[in-house]
């Protein structure tokens, strides 16, 4: 009994809760904003130490250092602590600085016309001949060349203000094509605080011809003239992609894209997230450039950052931001301001979190607000009440149901025999048996007794009429059932 008054209990309040309504919070298509707070800028520099041995003439050293400027690009954050996911030719110059760098100061030093490009080169002085030649050999120990180079990637966050130096990262693992991911972490590791805000990473990409995408990167360094650039694209035939990545193409054919996309990674959107439409995560990388721009898958990211024993997580300025954005984005305007401004406690610089709180401020309140709203048409739409009033009726039937249940069970039964009318026959014998029966016939009515004081022959003994108790002399009340004497 127990176990079925907890059942119908049960049903009762599930259809009270579910007679209450309930907003659905999700993200809508085609969100860019989960990701965008992550995007960072990227420029690589080849700094090149050359120390020039001339024994031509007079023995001297000659010292020269030069910065060479090899890779401008976007990259992703997918770790707190820093770490960011970009392409190879980001990360590591596929070009031979020291060739560069000993054509620079030959020249220079002992004036000949030598390119400053990264070809060797002859001259028609068979003595600098030998020696610009032993320069381009500098590991050798006949070298008249020593050559020191080192790699210097500087990131630039996706903040206001815009931080002019950034901060330096390199690379610990990368593929083997340009166009392959690559791995970056911080040279000094950031010490205490939440870090920095990070993107999620799709489990694959859609494999449906058409697929709506974005794309958001920087065409230069952040600053107050230049924001994130986000850019519309659709995917073209295949599915994970193959030799090169997948090919982008716009359904309705009004744009071409593979163009549009490729000149955008020319200019800086190399390596930028493709941002997936269903859910804001990020679903590859872009690639090529000139007149196709294509995009390489995420399992190609995830393999490789699982190559390089990283392990992208989500970090708490991503929760509470993904907080705020749900409720704005569903325009609980009100709601989501709070979340905004704790999302800035945590990272001060958010460009996107300030830009949607700014936004919250303003409507929160006002028409379009569904919390403002929801307030001020609370008693036109209150919940129902019958489902309160059904489930107690339920409630209480079963609760008396049990209790007369449980009182059947306790109570034993007795058997009745029903009654027998009196048998024709002699009279009964009065002294066969101690028991008197007394019948009363049936064909004279019943006279009430009338109230008196019985009297024994000695006049001073009287008894209750109405108890017959024996009653004392000075008594005026019957001493047991309180009965008057003079009635």
């Amino acid at each position: 009994m127990a176990r079925l008054t907890a059942l119908i209990g049960g049903i009762a309040v599930t259809l009270a809760l579910t007679a209450v309504p309930v907003a659905a919070h999700e993200h809508p298509s085609g969100i860019t904003d989960l990701v965008s707070p992550a995007v960072v800028r990227l420029e690589a520099v080849s700094h090149v130490e050359i120390t020039l041995l001339d024994h031509v003439g007079e023995l001297k050293h000659v010292e020269r250092s030069y910065d060479l400027k090899f890779g401008q690009g976007t990259g992703t954050v997918v770790s707190p602590d820093g770490t960011i996911v970009t392409l190879r030719r980001l990360a590591i110059n596929p070009d031979d600085v020291a060739v560069y760098a000993a054509n620079k100061i030959f020249a220079e030093h002992h004036d000949v016309d030598i390119p400053a490009d990264y070809a060797k080169h002859r001259l028609d002085d068979a003595v600098l001949d030998r020696h610009l030649q032993q320069c381009y050999t500098p590991e050798s120990d006949t070298a008249t060349c020593i050559v020191e180079v080192t790699t210097e990637i500087t990131a630039f966050p996706n903040v206001s203000p815009a931080s002019p130096d950034g901060f330096k990262v390199k690379c610990i693992k990368a593929g083997s094509g340009p166009d392959s991911p690559a791995v970056l972490v911080p040279v000094t590791p950031a010490a205490g605080g939440v870090g920095m805000p990070t993107a999620p990473l799709a489990d694959k990409m859609p494999e449906q011809e058409g697929a709506p995408t974005n794309v958001a990167g920087f065409l230069g360094r952040p600053g107050p003239n230049v924001t994130h650039t986000v850019e519309i694209a659709h995917l073209g035939r295949g599915g994970a992609g193959g030799e090169g990545g997948r090919p982008f193409a716009d359904p309705e054919k009004k744009v071409d894209e593979p163009v549009k996309l490729g000149g955008l990674a020319d200019k800086g959107l190399a390596g930028a997230p493709v941002i997936g439409d269903k859910d804001g995560h990020v679903i590859g990388l872009l690639v090529g450039g000139g007149k196709d721009g294509r995009m390489i898958g995420v399992r190609e990211v995830t393999g490789l950052l699982a190559a390089a024993k990283v392990v992208p997580r989500r970090g708490a300025i991503d929760t509470a931001f993904e907080a705020a954005l749900t409720r704005y984005h569903t325009k609980y305007y009100t709601e989501a301001a709070p979340g905004f401004q704790r999302v800035l406690e945590l990272y001060p610089g958010n460009v996107v979190a300030a830009a949607l709180l700014k936004t919250s401020l303003a409507k929160r309140g006002g028409p379009e607000d569904q919390g403002t709203r929801r307030l001020v048409s609370a008693p036109e739409r209150s919940t129902p009440l019958w489902p309160f009033v059904v489930a107690a009726v339920v409630l209480f039937a079963v609760a008396a149901g049990g209790t007369y249940l449980l009182w059947r069970r306790r109570t034993p039964e007795r058997p009745t025999e029903p009654p027998q009318p009196p048998a024709a026959g002699p009279p009964l014998d009065d002294g066969a048996d101690q028991t008197v029966v007394v019948r009363r016939s049936q064909s004279f009515p019943m006279v009430p007794q009338r109230q008196q004081v019985m009297t024994a022959p000695d006049p001073a003994i009287k008894y209750c009429t109405s108890c017959g108790m024996r009653l004392g002399p000075a008594h005026r009340f019957c001493g047991y059932c309180g009965h008057s004497i003079e009635t």
